[in-house]
């Protein structure tokens, strides 16, 4: 097909004669002529095509002129582009030429009409509808590719953003994998070492009784060793299991009274705070959002350890309190999301340790003292460590060398939903 075929031209005028003469001078050049022989004729067709490229159109005809069709034509949104060129026998009526120009007339032709006027002027108006044209599908190139070009760029983005995640991901992960390798490490060490130590014994001291033949108290000495080394190795395992059991179980957090979970973990403690004759002063604590029976076992570890870590001879003395803080110390907490926070102390009299050692405390299995000096597995102060995390707080502690210690653990006010409530080591 041509292109000259796409050129629709509708020629409309009340006397077939000037719509052959048009067709016949407009016929070498191939055309689609459309011919309508009234305005209301001429409006009928445009109702249902609207892809001409020009409209050569009588003025005067009856019972509706060219102005009022062209005015009816224009009314319409698909059509209002489309350029009349009106055909008038009034060359010099100025006031019908600028009538025709209000409605919308591009140009006029003037009968009789010359043949080589109409082909020039009808041939210039197609060229700019030809040129017109091809911008427009220009600019519905340049459209979708823009349009392409900008989803290139949003996937490429998305890809980046991803990318991003994943490498976020990936950095948790191996920083995670980190940690659980540190603590499979430390596990073999105390399955390995500490484990064994009551093992070893329990088998010595039950060969010395099989081959001793003296009296029975040495035996009973022996046996006594035994059952020492056999409660020790109950207490490793139970820890272990206790810690194990903090790395996969969470809880439900609820708004609770730190006094009551402070009280419920003195309970336990009564029979060793009676042994020692500690004196334990609790000042006022808030109500906060905690899993209850974490931030108890916090504060059993908390209070044990100073029971445990007293110098000889004097008795405990432990005192708790609580400040609220309105700008966290952000040495500890990382997200201030959080809001208001409370610092709770935990302090006594007891042997203290070496600054330089603050870090250590809260590692797994780490010891400061042989169990031969202190009782323990280095266990609970890293699951006060973990619980803490848990409540997107911190557990730290400040002390000096037989000047006892104070344990400072840090708990928002409120939680910030949802929640992660999965204890992950």
């Amino acid at each position: 097909m041509q292109e000259q075929d796409l050129i629709k031209i509708l020629v409309v005028d009340d006397r077939q004669d000037n719509l052959l003469s048009i067709e016949s001078i407009l016929e070498r050049e191939s055309y689609t002529i459309v011919k309508a022989s009234s305005g209301r004729a001429a409006l009928k067709i445009l109702l249902k095509e609207f892809d001409f490229s020009l409209i050569l159109m009588d003025v005067q005809m009856p019972d509706m002129n060219g102005f009022e069709t062209a005015a009816l034509i224009y009314q319409r949104e698909k059509l209002k582009d489309i350029p009349i060129i009106f055909i008038t026998a009034h060359s010099h009526e100025e006031e019908a030429i600028f009538k025709g120009y209000k409605v919308g007339a591009v140009d006029f032709i003037y009968k009789p009409v010359n043949p080589e006027l109409l082909r020039v002027k009808v041939g210039l108006f197609v060229e700019l509808y030809r040129k017109t044209q091809s911008l427009i599908a220009q600019e519905q190139k340049l459209l979708l590719a823009n349009a392409s070009l900008q989803r290139e760029i949003e996937e490429k983005e998305a890809s980046e953003l991803k990318v991003r995640e994943l490498n976020r991901q990936l950095l948790q992960n191996n920083i995670h994998l980190k940690a659980v390798n540190e603590e499979l490490d430390r596990f073999a060490y105390i399955a390995s070492h500490d484990l064994q130590e009551p093992l070893r014994k329990i088998r010595v001291f039950s060969d010395m009784i099989l081959q001793k033949k003296s009296g029975e108290v040495e035996v009973d000495r022996y046996v006594q060793k035994i059952t020492n080394a056999t409660i020790r190795m109950q207490q490793l395992v139970s820890d272990l299991l206790r810690f194990s059991r903090h790395s996969i179980q969470g809880g439900d957090f609820s708004l609770c009274d730190l006094n009551d979970l402070v009280k419920e973990a003195l309970t336990e403690l009564e029979i060793k705070i009676q042994q020692t004759k500690a004196r334990i002063k609790i000042d006022t604590l808030p109500s906060l959002q905690v899993i209850p029976t974490l931030m108890r076992q916090v504060f059993y570890n908390l209070i044990s350890n100073a029971l445990k870590f007293r110098k000889k001879g004097v008795a405990p003395e432990v005192h708790i309190y609580a400040e609220v803080v309105s700008t966290p110390d952000h040495h500890y907490v990382r997200d201030s999301d959080h809001g208001i926070y409370y610092k709770i102390f935990v302090t006594d009299n007891g042997i203290g340790f070496e600054s330089q050692y603050v870090e250590d405390i809260f590692v797994v299995f780490k010891r400061l003292h042989s169990y031969h000096e202190i009782e323990g597995t280095g266990i609970g102060l890293s699951i006060c460590k973990k619980i803490m995390e848990q409540h997107n707080g911190f557990i730290t502690a400040t002390s000096e060398l037989d000047n006892g210690a104070t344990f400072i653990i840090g708990i928002p006010e409120k939680q910030v939903l949802p929640l992660n409530i999965t204890m992950s080591s």
